[in-house]
């Protein structure tokens, strides 16, 4: 199996599903990376776990880790472990850089 390399057009995709498949169930991205069990809950951590992943089984190996936790949320569960995420400021910040960044896309003189 041939498997592409890990590029910021794949990144910026599945940043996006991401996104996307998190508002459809209702979830946080803080759930989904307390879920995979993350030490933060920004997106380049999130981005960063699942491009090892990408690495060694390509946008399969991610499908099927978003599946798994798709079924844990399904069975109630939240996690591997039950550690709540404190906000420190530093993480308000970058949140608050996300935002700032995903609002510059948008084309407000429409």
């Amino acid at each position: 199996m041939n498997i592409e390399p890990w590029s910021k057009d794949i990144e910026e995709d599945l940043i996006l599903l991401i996104k996307d498949w998190l508002r459809q169930t209702g979830r946080t991205q803080s759930e989904l990376c307390q879920s995979l069990n993350l030490p933060s809950a920004r997106m380049p951590t999130l981005m960063e776990y699942l491009k090892k992943d990408f690495t060694s089984g390509g946008i399969p190996k991610i499908a099927n880790r978003l599946c798994e936790v798709e079924e844990l949320w399904t069975k109630g569960g939240e996690g591997k472990t039950k550690k709540s995420f404190e906000l420190n400021s530093s993480g308000q910040l970058d949140l608050l850089d996300e935002i700032c960044e995903d609002l510059s896309k948008i084309n407000f003189q429409k």
